[in-house]
C-alpha cells in the first residue's frame, strides 16, 4: 500500500485526484494540502507526494520532499530551463515521476509518434495544433511541447531550434525542417492534441482527445504506486508503463 500527499487538493485536479486514489486499492491517501497548509508538517503521513500545481508551488514541495527522502510524482507544467534542471537534480536524491501529461492514452501516443517521425523522415510537414480550456495559462501545452520533443528526437532535430510558434503576415514558405505549432483556447475543453504529417498527396494525423481529468488522475494514481520502492532517479511515464 502506497500513501500519498495530494497538493491543490480544493482544485479542480485534486479532487479528481482524490476521487482516482479512492477507487485504487493499492493506494491510501495520507494527507491532502492547499493554500496555507505546510507539507514539512504532514511529511509522516506519506510516501509519495503527488503534484498537479504551479511551477513555484511544485519547487518548494520538491525541495521539503528532497530533504525528507520522499517520492514525488509531478504532472504541473510550465516550468523553464533552470527550473527542469532543480527537478534533474533533485532526483539524484529521491525517486520522481515527471510527465507533462500522465494519461496512458497520451504516452501510447507518444510512442505512435515516433514510429510515424522515423517512418516519415524528411517527406513530411509536421503541424501541431492543441486545444485546452480557457484557464490554462502555459501555451502551447507541455503535451504539445512532449509531442514535438518526441518528432524532433526521431528525425535528429533540436525542437528548440526548429520549432515555429504561430505564423503571421507574409513568410517564405514553410520549410520541412520545422516543426509548427498552433494553441487554440476555450470553453471547458480537458485537452485535444493532433499531429499532422503532411506529404505530398496525403496526410497522417494522430490525435489523443481527453473528455476528463479522471484519464490524468488515473495515471498518476497508477505512477505513485509504481514508484513506492524505486530507487532514486527520474522517471517518465513512459517508464510506468514499460513503452
Amino acid at each position: 500500500m502506497t500513501r500519498i500527499a495530494i497538493s491543490g487538493a480544493n482544485g479542480r485536479m485534486g479532487q479528481t485526484l482524490a476521487e482516482a486514489a479512492e477507487l485504487n486499492s493499492n493506494i491510501e491517501i495520507g494527507c491532502t494540502l492547499d493554500l496555507g497548509d505546510k507539507l514539512e508538517e504532514m511529511l509522516d503521513s506519506f510516501d509519495v507526494l503527488i503534484d498537479f500545481t504551479r511551477p513555484e508551488a511544485t519547487l518548494e514541495y520538491l525541495a521539503i520532499c528532497q530533504k525528507a527522502g520522499k517520492g514525488m510524482v509531478i504532472g504541473t507544467t510550465g516550468f523553464s530551463d533552470e527550473e527542469l534542471l532543480l527537478i534533474e537534480a533533485a532526483a539524484n536524491d529521491i525517486a520522481i515521476v515527471f510527465a507533462p501529461n500522465m494519461s496512458v492514452g497520451v504516452n501510447l501516443t507518444l510512442k505512435l509518434l515516433d514510429t510515424a517521425a522515423k517512418v516519415f523522415g524528411d517527406d513530411a510537414d509536421i503541424e501541431i495544433i492543441e486545444t485546452h480550456h480557457r484557464y490554462k495559462v502555459d501555451a502551447p501545452s507541455g503535451t504539445a511541447l512532449k509531442m514535438g520533443e518526441v518528432v524532433a528526437n526521431a528525425l535528429g532535430r533540436d525542437l528548440s531550434a526548429c520549432a515555429v510558434y504561430g505564423r503571421e503576415g507574409i513568410e517564405e514558405p514553410r520549410s520541412r525542417q520545422t516543426i509548427g505549432f498552433s494553441t487554440v483556447r476555450g470553453g471547458d475543453v480537458v485537452g485535444d492534441h493532433t499531429v499532422s504529417f503532411f506529404m505530398e498527396g496525403e496526410r497522417v494525423e494522430i490525435t489523443h482527445k481527453a473528455s476528463s481529468r479522471m484519464t490524468f488522475a488515473n495515471g498518476a494514481v497508477r505512477a505513485a504506486s509504481w514508484l513506492s520502492g524505486k530507487q532514486s532517479k527520474l522517471y517518465s511515464m513512459q517508464d510506468v508503463l514499460d513503452l
